[in-house]
């Protein structure tokens, strides 16, 4: 079938829905320049994953430091990133009324940039925006510990119980953010129509989220630029770009 024609089945999907629970992960963020962790030339082209487990970063300084260069490098690229027209179209979602929540896998803050409300957005990997401390819990803006960082601190801590500082996503082995995750999983059991947009719906627990939407009786879209294993239940995919497909379907002027 012409992808025109998928995407004007795509359009009445979204027409025909009152509850749209969106599923993003990384594609769509690469479509606003942030490369993806696993993708040739992404983070883990330049170093090996082994070495940011949690339990290792929490007991090695070693790791730490590494950590922390890995991750300022890629915060760098995050920080001035845009949204696209996909999240743009997200937005006109809710606009519309339609919008039950957002579970994002990404941790970009792009959604909110483009004007969701935050109470609409789950980010079940966390934030970059953020740094939290591993100890006692204070959650400092990232840019603050950035400066440090630029200053030639290469472990930072905190300033009020001397703990390791941590970027506020999900590690490794970490465990995930349980009250999120059983938001996600409501939201899922609640919703008419799950939109995956750039998930390759591989990573677990949080390929589980449109699963278990599909299973409740929503009607299930995905847009990637690869297939997907849930693809066979869906009842429409799109191997296409998510900013040109969704941006059509909404009706982005």
């Amino acid at each position: 079938m012409p992808v025109e024609e998928l995407i004007a089945k795509g359009t009445r999907l979204i027409k025909a829905s009152q509850k749209i629970l969106v599923f993003s992960g990384a594609g769509l963020s690469t479509e606003s320049g942030i490369p993806d962790f696993r993708s040739p030339g992404g983070i883990w082209d330049r170093y090996d994953p082994s070495d940011f487990y949690f339990q290792k970063i929490i007991s090695d300084q070693k790791a730490r430091e590494k950590y922390w260069k890995m991750s300022s490098e890629y915060w760098e690229v995050m920080k001035n990133a845009k949204p696209n027209p996909a999240h743009l179209a997200i937005k006109k979602l809710e606009d519309m009324g339609k919008l039950l929540a957002i579970v994002t896998q990404n941790i970009d803050n792009l959604h909110q940039k483009a004007g969701n409300s935050p109470e609409k957005i789950i980010e079940i990997h966390g934030t970059a925006f953020s740094v939290i401390c591993l100890n006692c819990g204070k959650v400092y803006d990232r840019e603050e510990i950035e400066k440090r960082i630029r200053n030639g601190e290469k472990d930072p801590h905190c300033d009020t119980c001397s703990g390791p500082l941590k970027p506020a996503t999900i590690s490794f082995g970490q465990a995930m953010p349980e009250d999120k995750m059983a938001m996600a999983f409501k939201y899922a059991k609640e919703c008419d129509l799950c939109i995956v947009l750039g998930s390759s719906l591989v990573v677990y627990p949080a390929a589980s989220v449109p699963e278990h939407a599909a299973s409740q009786g929503a009607k299930l879209m995905i847009i990637n630029l690869t297939p997907t294993p849930l693809d066979a239940q869906a009842d429409l995919v799109i191997h296409d770009s998510v900013s040109k497909v969704l941006g059509e379907m909404v009706g982005l002027e």
